[in-house]
């Protein structure tokens, strides 16, 4: 299947980034590599590293961007390993670096990949399908109720749940769960027909419940903001694009905290902790995409843009 990605908000993404000619960028996950050739496009004598767990994805990309093939170096690699590749490639400072955290269109498109409940395929969902981890396949099938539960629940924020996890316990001890559309069946008839009919996708929680804890989505995301903060140089800029709450609430929380001084409890008379603000919020309600992007790109109602800059 061809490689397809429309990356979203690319002119804001642009915007945030305020690129330098002269500087060096990270795109943590390059995909199909929309971001990238834009970035790149603007850069003289800097650099753009660009990372992807995904061999497919690196391969598009690099066909993307050979035009800017002395400027850019690609790594196959989980984005949460950043700072340890770049530091390897000697580079400990850089000017900007973007985390898009949403999932390819390519990805979702090619029901071999098993990510969608549009397209019946294999129930896989590994970003990195050479990576020895566990597929959806092998949860919906061998995973405990309370812990299919808790997955729906803690990923998903499924309010339907336990009825979806009971249906499948029941659904796998008369024929094994194989396919996205045998999982989609299952979920749709754990839950009132109006709420199937109202969501625009009842499926689309538990999927994403999956992926999330499949691909380690939110592992370690907080840690890595706050050492790639911590290379960026004075100016620098911070540019993540978010597609659900959970992300959000991370990507929200760590600039909150990486922009404010004292930390104190409120009570405490005098500041104590010697925290000290490293940005400075450039929006300070998230970016969302314009309502002619939305009607383009359907991927973007939900995405969510938060920018900070380094002080």
């Amino acid at each position: 299947m061809e490689f397809k990605h429309v990356p979203v908000m690319l002119n804001e993404v642009i915007d945030g980034l305020n690129i330098k000619s002269d500087g060096i960028y990270v795109d943590c996950t390059v995909g199909g590599g929309g971001h990238s050739f834009e970035i790149a496009k603007r850069l003289k004598t800097g650099k753009l590293i660009c990372f992807d767990r995904d061999q497919e994805a690196i391969d598009k990309s690099k066909e993307t961007l050979k035009k800017f093939a002395d400027q850019v170096t690609f790594v196959k690699s989980d984005y949460k390993e950043a700072p340890h590749e770049l530091k390897n490639l000697n580079i400990d400072k850089i000017d900007g670096f973007l985390i898009d955290l949403g999932v390819s269109s390519h990805q979702i498109d090619e029901a071999e990949r098993g990510f969608s409940f549009v397209h019946d395929g294999p129930l896989d969902m590994r970003m990195d399908q050479a990576e020895d981890c566990l597929t959806a396949e092998e949860i919906v099938n061998t995973f405990s109720f309370e812990k299919l539960v808790q997955i729906f629940k803690d990923y998903g924020e499924e309010e339907f749940a336990k009825s979806i996890a009971k249906n499948i316990i029941v659904s796998r001890e008369k024929q094994k769960i194989k396919t996205t559309f045998a999982l989609r069946e299952i979920i749709e008839n754990s839950m009132p027909k109006k709420v199937v009919y109202s969501r625009g996708g009842a499926s689309k929680k538990v999927f994403q419940a999956l992926r999330i804890f499949i691909n380690r989505e939110l592992d370690g995301l907080s840690e890595l903001l706050t050492e790639l903060i911590e290379m960026l140089n004075k100016e620098g800029r911070a540019v993540v694009l978010t597609f659900h709450s959970l992300e959000d609430r991370i990507v929200k929380n760590v600039f909150k905290l990486e922009s404010t001084d004292c930390i104190c409890p409120p009570r405490t008379p005098i500041c104590i902790c010697g925290h000290k603000a490293r940005l400075n919020l450039v929006n300070r309600k998230p970016i969302i995409a314009t309502a002619e992007e939305q009607n383009q790109n359907s991927r973007s109602t939900c995405a969510k843009l938060r920018v900070a800059q380094k002080l």
